[in-house]
């Protein structure tokens, strides 16, 4: 192909052919990258969720061991004061 034969409507009609492929790579490539974006967000928000169950399900754990605990000293406390009333008795 000899480029003397070109002339300038078909160097301008190439010129935007070009153009055209150039501004659909660059829709596909922000396609691309907003629909990894929104995967990601998607993965994150998930991953914040499972934190919340996961701290839920603790405090949770945490109050039901906090108020066995508090049963099991006020047992020990009516016990001590049942001792201590023995050994006074004793005495």
């Amino acid at each position: 192909m000899d480029f003397s034969e070109i002339t300038w409507p078909g160097a301008i009609l190439a010129v935007g052919v070009l153009f055209l492929a150039l501004v659909f790579v660059m829709f596909l490539i922000s396609s691309f990258l907003d629909t990894r974006k929104s995967k990601t967000n998607a993965e994150q928000a998930e991953g914040l969720r499972q934190l919340v169950r996961r701290y839920e399900q603790l405090a949770e754990n945490t109050l039901d061991v906090q108020q066995r605990t508090a049963a099991d000293l006020a047992d020990l406390r009516t016990r001590t004061a049942s001792v201590e009333h023995i050994l006074r008795t004793v005495e």
